[in-house]
């Protein structure tokens, strides 16, 4: 069975979107933080691949994302910084959007729900304008497929 998405607006400039996925916490965590696992599931719509994929996990480290499409004519990328690390629990980052003004900070918790992971993202902007250009930009539907596949990997 597929789980929703859950994406709510708690203030005018943040997106709190929560997924339960079937696995355990240290696990969901891996699959967030290890890049050879990253590479796999975080591609949003069909049809992209992650050609460059660098994580420094630490506080103070970077981290590094570039998607293609698999035409070769479209690419992106976003860079940041983790602010904090409690593996398995906890990590948050800067997020700068390629083409994108201002950066976001998200702040991830995975709680245990009977041996199942809550994954809940806190995605914090710099302007409520911001975050509504996320929104518009079909960000949660992206995220959406990307944790499909991330449950079909968790259940191999």
């Amino acid at each position: 069975m597929t789980e929703p998405i859950n994406v709510a607006t708690p203030t005018d400039q943040e997106i709190l979107v929560s997924r339960l996925f079937d696995a355990a916490p240290s696990l969901v965590f891996d699959c967030h933080t290890k890049p050879d696992l990253v590479r796999r599931w975080l591609l949003g719509p069909p049809g992209w691949t992650m050609p460059v994929c660098e994580i420094d996990l630490r506080v103070g480290g970077r981290y590094r994302y570039r998607w293609r499409s698999e035409a070769g004519d479209r690419e992106f990328g976003t860079t940041g910084e983790f602010r904090t690390v409690d593996a398995p629990h906890a990590w948050s980052h800067t997020e700068q959007m390629d083409g994108r003004p201002g950066e976001l900070l998200c702040v991830n918790t995975l709680s245990d729900e009977g041996g199942r992971a809550r994954l809940t993202m806190r995605l914090c902007f710099d302007s409520q304008a911001e975050r509504d250009a996320a929104l518009q930009s079909g960000m949660t539907r992206g995220m959406g497929i990307s944790f499909d596949r991330l449950a079909d990997i968790l259940a191999q």
